[in-house]
């Protein structure tokens, strides 16, 4: 994506006043237009930021976004495998300018003021918001590792990215019969199928150029969080030699430069290190002070998806609390229903009542077969939640149609967000 840095000036100052000063200031909003600013290019943001502008004719959306690209973690851990390259899941936010008007600002948030409605940018330029949607995704808890936090020997990648092709090229360099270790943290954390897939995808890779090197899962929960029977039985049917999975082990200490790994019980020794920590909503959340539920996650109105803490300022996406799973596919669904809620309220419409959305994953065992989860969701008036309704299901195996489902879902996913 190109910064259209000058077409947001000109934007900006048709909508409000703009100061002749070094740092141009976009602190005031036209009258006659509401502005709605949505923080995170994501799964969640790019798809509210899209139909926000798409069903209001009178509402500026600005899509604020540090990434220069859409880079899908859904995926992702096929680059593991060696069967997708981080460009085949990367796109830019073109289409959201050009064909709904978008304004896609490339920038780091550095504060938030929600009483005053105000976000500002690393260069200290003011965004004046009506709305703010905020799609944080997450950051991690290292807690008592954090000295793990900030170490390129040992990634997480658990956002798509360079931590992925790191991880990649560290696999690809392990010496023959290596161990390759990767932790799974407690629930909730986004993706509850993910580390699995990844652990058959790691474990395809071995089986295909290091045959004699053994893949250890140190799991914080006492099973498998998603998909138990299906992922046992891909496990057992094709990587039997080369993953052992070791439930209950929250990791307590990791040695940096011996890649040693201590948990309550027992410890290890990785020649390559996979730490996916704990996690909680992302930075902006914290900055917007929408935190309120275990200092980790974002309690919201369902109907609205605004939060229960500040008025005028929605989260979507993996930051939410809730029974929903935290997918890309539902962040796209509950970005939908917050967007339709976005342009109600600023017409001072009723909102919908009578809400149903699914959730649909995919997991990939290998290059080609996939197995699938899906789930439908009612909203409760009485509990006032998304609740699990009768629909939806689980696959009975692994198989090459679904992969074919898989990969066609991705590319119809990203188009409905970025085309």
């Amino acid at each position: 994506m190109k910064l259209k840095r000058r077409s947001f000036i000109k934007s900006a100052a048709a909508v409000g006043s703009v100061a002749l000063l070094p740092k141009v200031s976009f602190a005031t909003t036209h009258a006659l237009r509401k502005r709605v600013v949505v923080i995170g290019g994501g799964f969640a943001g790019a798809t509210a930021a899209k139909y926000i502008s798409m069903w209001s004719h009178d509402t500026d959306v600005i899509m604020i976004e540090r990434n220069a690209q859409f880079v899908s973690c859904p995926q992702s851990n096929l680059v593991l495998g060696g069967s997708r390259t981080l460009q085949q899941l990367t796109h830019d936010y073109n289409g959201l300018a050009n064909n709904y008007g978008v304004e896609t600002v490339q920038a780091e948030v550095v504060s938030i003021d929600t009483d005053k409605q105000l976000v500002r940018l690393h260069d200290d330029t003011l965004v004046a918001y009506h709305r703010l949607v905020l799609a944080p995704g997450v950051d991690f808890i290292y807690d008592d590792l954090a000295h793990v936090a900030h170490q390129e020997t040992i990634p997480h990648a658990w956002k798509a990215g360079p931590q992925t092709a790191l991880l990649q090229q560290q696999l690809s360099s392990m010496k023959q019969g290596g161990t390759a270790i990767m932790t799974v943290p407690a629930t909730p954390f986004r993706c509850p199928p993910g580390p699995y897939e990844r652990a058959c995808q790691i474990a395809f890779y071995l089986k295909n150029n290091n045959p004699s090197a053994k893949l250890l899962v140190l799991d914080a929960n006492g099973d498998i969080a998603s998909k138990k029977a299906l992922f046992k039985a891909a496990w057992q049917e094709y990587y039997t030699d080369f993953i052992e999975y070791i439930p209950n082990s929250t990791i307590e200490n990791i040695e940096v430069k011996t890649l040693a790994v201590e948990t309550e019980f027992d410890s290890f020794n990785a020649d390559v290190l996979n730490f996916i920590p704990p996690q909680k909503a992302g930075k902006v959340a914290e900055m917007a002070g929408v935190i309120n539920v275990d200092n980790r996650w974002c309690k919201v109105d369902f109907l609205s998806y605004e939060s229960t803490e500040k008025k005028n300022v929605h989260i979507i996406g993996d930051a939410v609390h809730s029974k929903l799973p935290k997918s890309g596919h539902m962040a796209n669904a509950q970005a939908k229903v917050c967007a339709a809620a976005v342009v109600s309220l600023l017409a001072e419409q009723e909102l919908e009542q009578e809400l149903v959305f699914n959730n649909t994953c995919y997991s990939f065992v290998d290059n080609k077969q996939a197995m699938h989860v899906a789930a439908v969701y009612r909203y409760s008036s009485e509990k006032k939640q998304m609740l699990p309704m009768p629909g939806g299901g689980v696959s009975a195996q692994a198989n090459e149609l679904e992969g074919e489902y898989a990969g066609a879902w991705a590319q119809n996913i990203w188009a409905d967000i970025l085309q």
